[in-house]
């Protein structure tokens, strides 16, 4: 396999050189030439296959030779040796919940994938390779413990200092070892941007080799697919669903939708947005309008400007009309997402965090309007790690799941930094 860069300005280059470049050197996001399809036996005894031999069937052919077979198989069953559980929660409607994992969200399982493979590539490189990252907020925990002690790898998270709930920023600052915070007084555009101008330093980058751990590496992005065919496994043989994915970055949503053009049976799409609605009007209006992040108290996904959207016009040729049959997006204020939270929890006893109860309230309101329909949303994180936002709502503390109280005696260590590039370069060459 091949990937491409959208800006069409740099060679094409295999799994190993994206992974290892995070983006071209055009600074264009690489996407693959071709898209593989599921045959139609795999999808027919999905049911019957380990998440393990699903992992490697679907990502092998974005892999090709860099990896070996025998590396490529442990590679996935370590990325998902844990559970993802689709839970009825209302009627015609379930959560796929993803945040089973070791920093409890989605993204455990991209950060594992990737540090996986980066860690195979580095082995016997002489310079190390530092993963640069920015966060709105579970991204760095991820990629923090997915890197933690990985051999020539160093880890550089920037995120938006007041902008992340307690509980992430513990996961950002407290491993030490191999992993630095830079706590970025600005939002999380700010941070994105700084690791985007980072990556188009020629002179930077030739002294300290640069990777990025965002959605925006083919190697974090790509193994996002894996969540909906665990869903798969568990939706029943009926019609396809309707599937709802709370929509920052847009790399979730863009993996889903790739996982429909290889062909699994995905009935509807549901880009569900808080205030920042970039990508659910351009589904609107087939205007795309970045604008300045707003924050919001679904704080991982307060992204102004959604660096995956470009690969979703790309997967369906810039064509809006194509696009808007299968994918519709909804903006869900605060309001409605806190009341949604205690709603849900009063009625169905089922907790929902700030993300997850966005698609859920863009879900319910796609259901009311196709009565016939059924569907899931992707719940992407644990509500434990926003007490400040659930608990006022239910009345009631969440109890520390016993795997992360070891956070709680930790002490916080971050480098404080202005939204200065200047600043962000002067310390990586320190």
């Amino acid at each position: 396999m091949q990937y491409y860069s959208l800006s069409r300005q740099s060679p094409p280059v295999d799994f190993r050189t994206a992974t290892i470049a995070g983006q071209a050197p055009d600074g264009g996001l690489y996407f693959p030439e071709a898209i593989p399809r599921f045959s139609a036996d795999f999808l027919q005894s999905l049911p019957a296959h380990s998440r393990a031999d699903i992992a490697y069937t679907v990502m092998q052919p974005y892999v090709g030779a860099t990896i070996p077979e025998a590396d490529l198989r442990r590679i996935c069953a370590e990325t998902v040796d844990f559970d993802f559980p689709l839970v009825p929660v209302a009627e015609r409607i379930g959560a796929l919940e993803l945040f089973h994992g070791p920093t409890l969200a989605f993204k455990d399982v991209g950060a594992r994938f990737m540090s996986r493979c980066l860690g195979y590539f580095s082995r016997g490189e002489t310079k190390p390779v530092t993963v640069l990252v920015a966060t709105s907020g579970d991204t760095g925990g991820a990629v923090a413990h997915g890197f933690l002690g990985v051999p020539g790898v160093e880890v550089v998270i920037l995120y938006p200092a007041g902008r992340v709930s307690p509980l992430q920023e513990l996961q950002l600052t407290t491993l030490g070892q191999n992993i630095t915070a830079l706590e970025v007084q600005g939002n999380f555009d700010d941070c994105q941007h700084l690791v985007k101008q980072a990556f188009r330093d020629e002179e930077l980058t030739r002294r300290r080799p640069l990777t990025s751990a965002n959605s925006i590496n083919v190697a974090r992005w790509l193994p996002q697919q894996l969540y909906y065919l665990f869903a798969m496994q568990q939706w029943p043989p009926a019609a396809p669903p309707v599937v709802a994915v709370p929509s920052g970055n847009f790399g979730n949503l863009c993996a889903g939708l790739l996982a429909h053009a290889s062909g699994l049976p995905v009935g509807h799409f549901i880009a569900a947005c808080n205030a920042n609605d970039a990508g659910a009007e351009y589904l609107r209006t087939a205007i795309f309008t970045p604008r300045p992040a707003v924050a919001t108290i679904s704080n991982a996904m307060d992204v102004g400007h959604p660096s995956n959207f470009i690969r979703i016009l790309e997967l369906f040729k810039h064509e809006h009309a194509a696009l808007s049959q299968l994918l519709s997006g909804y903006t869900v204020s605060d309001a409605d997402t806190r009341a949604t939270i205690r709603r849900v929890e009063a009625e169905h006893h089922y907790l929902l965090d700030p993300h997850g109860a966005v698609a859920f309230f863009a879900l319910e309101k796609y259901l009311a309007e196709h009565p016939a329909a059924a569907g899931f949303l992707l719940a992407t994180a644990h509500p434990v790690k926003f007490p400040e936002v659930v608990e006022p709502l239910i009345g009631r503390k969440i109890d520390l799941p016993d795997s992360l109280h070891y956070l709680l005696a930790k002490p916080k260590h971050s480098v404080l930094l202005p939204p200065s590039y200047a600043a962000l370069r002067g310390w990586l060459l320190r």
